[in-house]
């Protein structure tokens, strides 16, 4: 399975058929190499995909635009041949795609690319290179500063088969030093990047959730003491339930009391209705689960549903305060978590980046290989400079004379 760009039509040399010539003179029979080209309907095309298939075909050639999306004929390819680079990764993609498919029997397949040293080509992979970095970012959604990903596997490969076609061999140690540099660079933006968030947390974000939760578990312990003022002492006593001004002594009149309200709260403000055991109620409608809410309000508030049955919602305002401890256990855990947090992030905070002297290295590496580069890209610079000089002494040999 190869490849490569169209046919020459003006019947000078064509590379499909000196492949297949080759082919040929090596044994492989011409009924077992076909050209995608030369399926020119729907139907042609249906027939040489099943023979492909079927293994009747074995070597079929063709251009990304004949043999890409919509190609079904990997059952049994074992081997993709790309002849040339083309212009975006995704042609890459899509030449890799018709081998690397479900379907194909092959444990393992091999891809091939033919590249030619000191030729067009290194400037064509460092072409697509450059393109799938940007796509690998903006298909990510990664930001140098916040994450080392940013060069991902595909756009390394086509970097290496860069390097193959340049004859230079510090240009190979150019492009690895390049992404090693590349690389740390990452790494230290997302430790700083760390670093700043470590100390934006001790200064502003970790105290405030501490006197957050601190000023939590005061607000419980208080309404505790105000629910143990209010609660009865006889366990099968029910503590009077205030309700729009009347007073409610029995359980069952003050569960239908509440039922009645139900049926005239619609929007989602909070309207008061009484007290219970020291609590102020309030209800409201949520729009969003279709469920009327009752809020008791002491230091702090708590939420539990309005149902349909008289004795249960007395049932669950009763539950609703009794887990108040619970609450304060929570609180305190959280509080812990938060008090470990700061420990933790005041000795983070203090870390230095661990791969700076490497990341000096390399760039001081890297800085030299740039100038070396930068003056064989300009040796008329240097040939005129040469030739200025020798101009300049053979003048002030005359005037000497």
């Amino acid at each position: 399975f190869c490849d490569f760009s169209t046919p020459n039509p003006d019947g000078r040399f064509n590379v499909y058929d000196d492949i297949k010539k080759k082919l040929m003179e090596k044994g492989v029979p011409d009924k077992e190499i076909a050209f995608i080209h030369d399926a020119n309907t729907e139907e042609q095309k249906k027939e040489l995909f099943a023979k492909a298939r079927k293994g009747q075909v074995r070597i079929l050639l063709g251009s990304t635009a004949k043999l890409g999306a919509g190609t079904n004929v990997q059952d049994r390819l074992i081997m993709l041949h790309d002849l040339d680079c083309p212009w975006r990764p995704a042609d890459l993609e899509q030449r890799a795609g018709r081998i690397i498919r479900q379907g194909n029997l092959n444990p393992e397949v091999t891809i091939c690319r033919y590249v030619t040293e000191g030729t067009f080509d290194a400037y064509l992979y460092q072409t697509i290179e450059n393109k799938q970095k940007y796509i690998g970012q903006i298909m990510s959604s990664k930001s140098p500063v916040r994450s080392c990903e940013d060069v991902d596997e595909v756009a390394l490969s086509y970097a290496e088969i860069k390097a193959l076609c340049a004859g230079n061999p510090l240009i190979k140690e150019k492009m690895d030093l390049d992404i090693e540099v590349a690389r740390l660079r990452l790494l230290k933006a997302d430790h700083q990047s760390q670093h700043y968030r470590l100390e934006d947390a001790l200064i502003k974000t970790l105290p405030q959730n501490i006197e957050h939760t601190k000023n939590c578990i005061s607000g419980y312990q208080r309404d505790i003491d105000l629910l143990k003022v209010n609660t009865p002492l006889a366990k099968d006593s029910f503590p009077p339930m205030e309700i729009f001004g009347t007073v409610h002594k029995d359980k069952e009149k003050a569960g239908n009391a509440l039922l009645e309200i139900c049926k005239d709260i619609k929007g989602s403000e909070n309207h008061h209705i009484g007290m219970y055991k020291g609590f102020a109620m309030d209800m409201t409608f949520d729009s969003l689960t279709k469920q009327v809410k009752l809020i008791l309000k002491g230091s702090m508030s708590y939420t539990t549903d309005i149902g349909s049955d008289v004795y249960g919602n007395i049932t669950r305002i009763n539950n609703t305060l009794a887990d108040i401890p619970t609450r304060i256990v929570a609180s305190l855990a959280r509080l812990d978590n938060l008090q470990n947090e700061v420990e933790q992030a005041s000795l983070e905070v203090l870390k230095p980046f661990q791969f700076e002297e490497e990341l000096k290295e390399k760039s001081a590496r890297l800085d030299f290989l740039n100038v070396q580069f930068n003056l064989d890209d300009n040796p008329k610079e240097r040939v005129d400079g040469r030739a200025t000089r020798e101009c300049e002494l053979d003048e002030e040999e005359e005037l000497e004379m």
